[in-house]
């Protein structure tokens, strides 16, 4: 459930430039299926978190698996760009319910320092689904085009919703009043007057921020400036899907051993040596795809270790807000993504230097974040 928004975006990240070619538009206009995809997903949590504070978990979620089977049966059938576009917003405010309703759901069966060992755990599993998206989307249009990768999407979306349906339980204990959309405003109001609050929205938006930037200027000095083949662009995404699990399993195990805050900091400080790295590689070597993969299969691991804490952390700061909280962290996260998505494509010459750069500017507000949590104790 938490993987189907990551394994629906990067679906299409290895079609982007046959997709540019097959629509007859620029790779800026195409690249909006990824960028309003994020922008959809930040949105999407926003509405998401509070409203399931108030009404439940699971109907929230079965709503969006609703959603998202229309989104993806609309975008197989998407006769031009701007519909194609349409059905991947509709897709992502779909799939972004088991983004925020799955946080809050495990922040309501355990507390904060085992949530965030239960977090590194489905973040660990949550992984394969990003590794095997582009490799499976990049097979299918190889063998029958496009369409294919979204009856993909349908495949794997109608059986969940099955599951959802028949087997998950509700976990919300004690349903929250948020009358109207002040009431929604006044949670969110509350959370942001947290000190600490602000700042693991923004290590989270800032770790969230290096992938994306990567995704976006990944496919233009891979594929289109090296001339690899999307397939073996897709196999090595599989790499940075593996690094993940490794830094989102070793906060699974150590966690609760050496607790959120120190995991936060190990994680910052191993992204910001992967970032750095990113940038010098391509300013003294022509781009390789290994020398080009490699800093941001560091990044990986360092944001696997940090992320699971802190989303733990952020939504524990009010428990009885965990929906809220869950919705608004995300919504950073994706905005963040977005964001680095048009600067990363709008600046990428083919060099990997302009996506290196992008990715060394996330790191170092990740740490400067950090900081801002130290000094106030």
């Amino acid at each position: 459930m938490t993987g189907l928004g990551p394994f629906t975006q990067q679906m299409l990240i290895p079609s982007l430039p046959a997709l540019a070619v097959a629509m007859a538009v620029s790779y800026g206009t195409i690249q909006l299926t990824l960028t309003l995809y994020l922008a959809a997903v930040a949105i999407g949590q926003l509405i998401y978190g509070p409203l399931s504070d108030r009404y439940g978990r699971k109907p929230l979620l079965l709503i969006g698996l609703w959603l998202y089977l229309a989104g993806s049966l609309a975008a197989v059938l998407a006769p031009s760009a701007f519909w194609l576009i349409f059905a991947r917003v509709l897709q992502a405010l779909g799939a972004c319910a088991g983004l925020v309703l799955g946080r809050a759901m495990v922040r309501d069966a355990y507390p904060r320092e085992r949530a965030a060992s239960v977090l590194g755990y489905v973040s660990t599993a949550m992984s394969v689904a990003p590794m095997l998206s582009p490799v499976i989307a990049a097979v299918l249009q190889a063998h029958f085009g496009w369409r294919a990768s979204f009856l993909a999407c349908l495949v794997f979306g109608l059986p969940l919703l099955v599951l959802v349906q028949l087997r998950l339980p509700e976990t919300l204990r004690e349903s929250q009043p948020l009358p109207g959309i002040g009431g929604i405003l006044g949670a969110y109001a509350t959370l942001l007057r947290q000190p600490a609050f602000r700042a693991y929205c923004l290590i989270g938006a800032c770790a969230t921020s290096m992938f994306f930037a990567f995704s976006a200027g990944g496919p233009f000095v891979i594929v289109e400036r090296l001339g690899h083949s999307p397939t073996d662009y897709a196999v090595a995404m599989m790499l940075i899907s593996v690094g993940w699990a490794t830094g989102t399993f070793t906060a699974a195990r150590l966690s609760t051993r050496l607790g959120t805050q120190r995991m936060i900091r190990i994680g910052t400080l191993v992204a910001l040596a992967g970032a750095a790295l990113g940038l010098l590689l391509p300013s003294l070597w022509p781009p390789q795809i290994v020398l080009f993969f490699l800093p941001m299969v560091v990044i990986a691991v360092g944001n696997g270790m940090t992320q699971p804490s802190a989303i733990a952390s952020a939504i524990s700061v009010r428990p009885a807000l965990a929906g809220t909280a869950s919705g608004l962290i995300g919504a950073s996260q994706m905005g963040a993504g977005a964001l680095a998505s048009i600067l990363s494509a709008a600046s990428e010459s083919g060099s990997g230097i302009a996506t290196g750069a992008w990715m060394l500017a996330g790191a170092l507000g990740a740490v400067g974040a950090v900081w801002l949590l130290r000094r106030r104790g």
